[in-house]
């Protein structure tokens, strides 16, 4: 038996794009371990699109913008089920107008931002209950710092209520069952949903040269994490934000940073101060 004990176990994993995607490095992870794991994916096109990627195995279709498609899923699972775990790796904002100030996001963006990136866990959780085993674990995709970022928009405060709805499905849930839920906090990472923020590679460099070990987290480590919390192994963790970020949220004024950003202009990185 291996450490984290999920031969025979059944996941759900949403959000599969692409090879980059935290989704599909999370799945990779669970068969390597023996689990069986169920895809659901955004639309026919992006099934159609992963093809290759996911022959052979099951890809079910739910567009969680659409509460009818969350129940229908839930119902075309059902015949996969029991389920240990869920896997909810969606997040989608409307940058079509370019990033404006927070105080400038229009209604309908923001709403359905939230709709998409936090509310769909609730409603695929509440699809799922009659489906988990009573021991099941569900782990959302968050972010590590919710600093007031320019270019990530109105999202930040849009994956803090993904994190509050966690702990409080944790509390719902445990009414009647044993059922886990918590976030992996991620920090940046190269994903093709990363690159469609505008200025992401500025950002997401600098992110980097505050990490401890000056190199950024990889999906693959953020990933493991997940399979972490979806395992028996982590049965004692719920309603909780595990950060994944290589220590980035606490190495604001790492030295080399604090120079480059005060050494007066035209002066060299390596002058003294």
């Amino acid at each position: 038996m291996s450490f984290l004990n999920m031969a025979g176990r059944t996941y759900l994993v949403t959000g599969v794009a692409n090879k980059k995607s935290v989704a599909w490095h999370v799945a990779q992870t669970l068969e390597a371990e023996g689990a069986k794991v169920i895809y659901s994916v955004r639309s026919a096109a992006r099934k159609e699109s992963l093809a290759k990627l996911l022959a052979g195995k099951i890809v079910l279709i739910c567009d969680v913008e659409f509460p009818e498609q969350i129940t229908a899923l839930g119902k075309a699972a059902a015949p996969y089920g029991p389920f240990d775990g869920l896997v909810h790796s969606i997040a989608w904002a409307n940058f079509s107008q370019g990033v404006k100030p927070f105080h400038e996001t229009r209604r309908e963006d923001f709403m359905q931002a939230c709709g998409i990136s936090a509310f769909s866990l609730v409603e695929l959780a509440n699809a799922f209950k009659p489906l988990f085993k009573r021991d099941a674990s569900v782990v959302a995709i968050g972010i590590s710092s919710q600093v007031t970022t320019d270019n990530y928009g109105y999202m930040a405060p849009i994956k803090s209520a993904l994190e509050s709805s966690v702990r409080f499905l944790a509390k719902s849930f445990s009414a009647d069952t044993e059922v886990r839920f918590n976030t992996v906090n991620s920090g940046p990472l190269k994903t093709s949903a990363s690159a469609g923020i505008p200025g992401y590679l500025e950002h997401y460099l600098f992110a980097e040269k505050l990490t401890l070990r000056k190199r950024a987290v990889e999906t693959r480590e953020v990933a493991d994490a997940v399979a972490f919390l979806l395992s028996p192994r982590a049965s004692g963790i719920t309603g909780q934000g595990l950060v994944v970020n290589a220590g980035l949220d606490m190495n604001y004024f790492d030295r080399e940073v604090v120079h480059a950003a005060t050494r007066p202009t035209g002066q060299s990185p390596t002058s003294p101060s």
